[in-house]
């Protein structure tokens, strides 16, 4: 079928009358293949707009959608039964999306899957203006290493993740230090490495001599969910939130296991000084918490769409204002302009109020995103270069 003719139909088929004809009969024919899709798969595909394209083989079924950034758009069926179509211009960066065949939700099988919204499910890159930062470069490149540990605070094993800069192996005589950074809601230890790049984003700062080279952990700091467990829609909340455990649990963790696992297996410099804490989310929100409860045991504090510290909170929290050397607070444009409630007032400013009680900050925004990974490499990205500097 004509892919013009395809599209005017799929706009009448669409609900939302204008909106979607406008959204769908004018799409530019450049698609191109994601780059995370499967060895050798065609589909899904990204265009110059941003839109995606899925294409699925689905005979018997009656209709099958593309579910993406919370909203769906419907696909249409050839003679062949293969359903077709594509969603409106989405941001730049990844995005975790879903197909519904019959109302049952199902990842794509063209796409590489990625553990996000509670799930191992379907992923795609929209290309960035400014991916080069972490781009796959010819640079030394450092290591990410998955470590098995027991928790003696949860009687159980563990898996983190721990990224170990270029030149780790071979100057067994060096330290560094490390940096604790925490995922998001619904998503486990694999996010900031396979969905944020984190490696990848140090490799190429230290290559530009933009960062001191350290260490980073990437634990599982998913909270603990009472009543049984229920399928949610992506980016929906838990009914309890915050959930149980998304701070204090995993501060016991942190504290008693992970630190003292981790200075015990690798060459780190052993001290708050050289210790540095940071999440997106949820993980920033539980950087909040576990930094200004134990500012004796981290100097530098990341939070990423997760909150801000007020001067309320440096009031209750002995020593953070002194010992803590930078805190730093970063947000997408767009969650500023749809600002999200209890998160403890307006974060720049917070962060500008801890700046005038003597404090050193920095409030970052990504250009043109969201509640989105785009807006956490970013934040990675321009907080690495401002830690451990001394």
């Amino acid at each position: 079928m004509n892919y013009q003719i395809r599209n005017i139909l799929l706009a009448v088929l669409l609900t939302g009358g204008i909106y979607s004809v406008q959204s769908q009969t004018n799409v530019v024919e450049d698609f191109k293949p994601s780059s995370v899709n499967q060895p050798g798969k065609e589909y899904p595909m990204v265009n110059s707009e941003g839109r995606v394209r899925v294409q699925i083989s689905a005979p018997g079924a009656h209709k099958v959608q593309l579910d993406i950034s919370a909203v769906k758009y419907d696909l249409v069926k050839d003679e062949n039964g293969v359903w077709t179509g594509e969603s409106a211009p989405q941001d730049e960066g990844f995005h975790y999306y879903q197909l519904w065949i019959d109302g049952a939700a199902v990842p794509d099988p063209g796409s590489l899957y990625f553990y996000g919204a509670s799930r191992w499910g379907s992923g795609i890159e929209i290309p960035a203006k400014d991916q080069d930062f972490y781009a796959l470069k010819n640079v030394p490149h450092g290591q990410v290493r998955e470590h098995l540990y027991y928790s003696e605070t949860n009687k159980s094993m563990r898996r983190c993740f721990v990224y170990t800069p270029p030149g780790y192996n071979h100057n067994t005589e060096k330290r560094y230090p490390v940096l604790y950074l925490q995922h998001g809601g619904g998503e486990d230890e694999t996010g900031w490495s396979n969905q944020g790049h984190a490696g990848l984003i140090m490799d190429n700062l230290i290559a530009e001599n933009k960062t001191v080279p350290f260490i980073i952990v990437m634990d599982n700091g998913t909270w603990t969910m009472s009543g049984p467990p229920r399928n949610r829609q992506q980016g929906e909340r838990p009914a309890q939130w915050p959930p149980e455990g998304w701070a204090d649990g995993f501060m016991k963790t942190l504290l008693n296991d992970i630190i003292p696992m981790i200075d015990a297996n690798y060459r780190t410099i052993a001290d708050q000084q050289h210790r540095a804490m940071a999440g997106l989310s949820m993980g920033g929100m539980q950087t909040r918490v576990i930094t200004l409860a134990n500012p004796d045991v981290f100097s530098y504090v990341g939070i990423f769409s997760g909150g801000s510290i007020s001067t309320e909170d440096l009031e209750n929290a002995a020593g953070f204002k002194e010992k803590i050397k930078l805190v730093f607070v970063s947000y997408g444009s767009r969650e500023l302009e749809n600002p999200r409630t209890g998160l403890g007032g307006n974060p720049k400013e917070n962060t500008e109020a801890l700046k005038n009680a003597g404090m050193n900050t920095h409030f970052y925004v990504s250009p043109l995103t969201a509640h989105e990974w785009q807006s956490w490499r970013r934040s990675l990205y321009e907080f690495a270069p401002l830690i451990f500097k001394n």
